[in-house]
C-alpha cells in the first residue's frame, strides 16, 4: 500500500532514540539495516547508534523524501512545520503520533501524510514478498 513511499531512500526519523526498546531506536535502526540513508532527529542527543543526530530538519545534510514521526503529538505537529518548511514531501506519523489533530494539522502543509501505518510492519512486509 505504501511500496512508493518506502521506495525513497533518504529518511530522517523525528524521535530517533539510543534506548533499544524505544521505537525510535527500532526504527532508525531496521532502516539502517535496510540500507536507507537515514538521519536521526532528536534535539536531545548527540549521536545515535553512533551516527551525529540532529536537532531539526534544517540541520540535516541533505532533505530527506520521508520523515518518520515518533514523537507525542505536541511535538509532532512541530516536526511537521519543519518538514513542511524544508520541502519535504511525505511524513509518516508512527501510531501514538497520528492524532487527528496533527494529522489535519500537517496535511494542511501540502505535504503526503501517512498516518495509519507502523514503517516496521511495513519493512517486514517487503522482507516477506522477497521472499516469495
Amino acid at each position: 500500500m505504501y511500496e512508493d513511499v518506502m521506495e525513497q531512500k533518504i529518511w530522517a526519523v523525528a524521535g530517533a532514540s539510543e534506548d533499544s526498546t524505544k521505537f525510535g531506536y527500532k526504527i532508525y535502526k531496521k532502516l539502517k539495516e535496510k540500507g536507507y540513508t537515514v538521519y536521526p532527529l532528536n534535539p536531545g542527543l548527540e549521536t545515535v547508534m553512533g551516527e551525529k543526530c540532529y536537532a531539526k530538519i534544517a540541520d540535516l545534510p541533505q532533505k530527506p523524501a520521508v520523515v518518520n514521526v515518533v514523537v507525542p503529538p505536541k511535538a509532532a505537529i512541530d516536526v511537521a512545520k519543519q518538514a513542511a518548511a524544508a520541502g519535504v514531501e511525505c511524513i509518516w506519523f508512527q501510531p501514538g503520533a497520528n492524532t487527528a489533530e496533527v494529522v489535519a494539522e500537517a496535511k494542511k502543509f501540502g505535504m503526503r501524510v501517512v498516518a495509519d501505518a507502523c514503517v516496521l510492519v511495513e519493512l517486514r512486509k517487503d522482507i516477506f514478498c522477497k521472499m516469495q
